[in-house]
C-alpha cells in the first residue's frame, strides 16, 4: 500500500501526475485557504503534507501522529515551529532557487515605481487631473548611480546586485550576517556596517529571513538614521520592520517614500494608514507570484517529498532540521 499524501492547495495536474506514482494523495481542490478543522482531519493517517507556508504547531503534530515531512510550497518557513518539529522528529522541507529571479525582478519593478511615482502618476492620470504639461510635480528621483543599501544579502538579494550594477550602474552596499567577498570583486559591491549604511543609501532594501534576531528589525532609531531623501523597501517578512515606526517615519518625512511587498498583518488591514499614503507602493505579497515560478514551486515541494517517500534524503530540508534526517530516514525504512 503506497503511503499517504496530504495537498493543502490547488497544484499543477502534470505534478499531481508526478506524485501519483510514489503515493496515495488527496487535495484540497479550492483557492480559498482550507480551514483548519478541515486539515487537521485530514492529517489523522498522512506521512506527508505539502502546503503553501504551512503553520506547524503542536496541536496540528497533535493531529497528525504519522506526519513525518511538511514540504512548504515556499522559499520562507518561519511559520514552522522547529523547536517542535526537532522534537517530533519531523523534517521540513522548503523550494528554495526556483523563485529568486521572480522576486529580484518585483524588487526592481518596486524601486522603479516608488522613484518615478509610477503608481502615483499612473492615478493621477486616469484620475483626469492631468492638464499641464512638463510639471515639476511629475518629478521623482534617479535610479541609476544612485547607492542601494541591501540588509541581507543571500540568493535574492545576488540577483538584485547583478540587476543593479549590471542594468542601472547602482553603488551597492550590503550588510549580511557574513561577508561575501566573491560577490564584491564580481560586482564591485562595499561590505557595510548597518548604521553606515542607513545613513549613505538612496534605496534600503529589506531581505532577511524572519527570526528572533530579525524581528522589527528596521525600528524607529533605524529610520532616524535613513536620509530624508531615501526610499525603503520590505520583499523579505512584514514582521521584520515595526510598522508603527514605519508610518512615522513618512508621516513626519524623515524619509521620502517607501515600497511594501509584505505587512505585519496579511492581508493588510484597509484601515491601515500605509494605504492611504501617495508615497507608498504597496503591492499584496506578489514576490513569487507568476505562473511559472508557482509551477516551479508546486513541482519542487513534490519532488522533495518524492525523494523522502523513496527512502532518499529530500534535497531541500531546512537547514534547522538536516541532522535529523538520517533518524527520520531510518524510520521510514522500517515502517515501509
Amino acid at each position: 500500500m503506497k503511503p499517504k499524501v496530504f495537498i493543502a492547495k490547488p497544484i499543477p495536474q502534470e505534478v499531481e501526475d508526478y506524485l501519483s506514482s510514489y503515493c496515495d494523495y488527496k487535495v484540497w481542490e479550492h483557492e480559498e485557504p482550507i480551514p483548519y478543522e478541515r486539515l487537521i482531519e485530514e492529517l489523522q493517517d498522512v506521512v506527508g503534507l505539502i502546503t503553501p507556508k504551512g503553520v506547524i504547531t503542536e496541536d496540528l503534530l497533535n493531529h497528525a501522529p504519522k506526519l513525518k515531512l511538511v514540504s512548504n510550497i515556499a522559499a520562507g518557513y518561519d511559520a514552522f515551529d522547529l523547536k517542535l518539529m526537532e522534537e517530533r522528529r519531523v523534517l521540513g522541507t522548503h523550494t528554495p532557487y526556483v523563485l529568486d529571479e521572480t522576486v529580484a525582478d518585483l524588487v526592481f519593478g518596486l524601486i522603479l515605481s516608488s522613484a518615478r511615482r509610477i503608481s502615483e502618476l499612473d492615478s493621477y492620470v486616469k484620475k483626469g487631473d492631468w492638464v499641464k504639461n512638463d510639471d515639476p510635480f511629475f518629478f521623482g528621483v534617479d535610479v541609476h548611480h544612485a547607492t542601494l543599501g541591501i540588509i541581507g544579502l543571500g540568493r535574492i538579494g545576488e540577483k538584485v546586485v547583478r540587476r543593479a550594477t549590471a542594468g542601472f550602474g547602482m553603488n551597492v552596499l550590503y550588510h549580511n550576517r557574513s561577508r561575501r567577498p566573491e560577490m564584491e570583486q564580481e560586482y564591485g559591491i562595499e561590505y557595510s556596517e548597518m548604521d553606515a549604511l542607513l545613513h549613505k543609501s538612496d534605496f534600503v532594501l529589506l531581505m532577511v529571513p524572519l527570526s528572533e534576531g530579525t524581528y522589527h528589525l528596521m525600528d524607529t532609531d533605524q529610520f532616524k538614521r535613513m536620509k530624508s531623501s531615501a526610499i525603503f523597501l520590505n520583499c523579505s517578512r512584514g514582521k521584520t520592520v515595526n510598522e508603527p515606526a514605519l508610518i512615522q517615519a513618512l508621516e513626519e518625512k524623515w524619509i521620502r517614500g517607501a515600497a511594501l511587498d509584505v505587512y505585519e498583518q496579511e492581508p493588510v488591514d484597509r484601515e491601515n494608514p500605509l494605504l492611504k499614503m501617495k508615497n507608498v507602493v504597496t503591492t499584496p505579497h506578489i514576490g513569487s507570484a507568476t505562473q511559472k515560478a508557482r509551477f516551479d514551486m508546486a513541482l519542487k515541494a513534490a519532488e522533495n517529498m518524492v525523494e523522502y517517500l523513496k527512502g532518499n534524503t529530500p534535497p531541500n530540508v531546512v537547514k534547522e532540521l538536516r541532522h535529523l534526517t538520517e533518524k527520520v530516514l531510518e524510520k521510514h525504512t522500517s515502517d515501509s
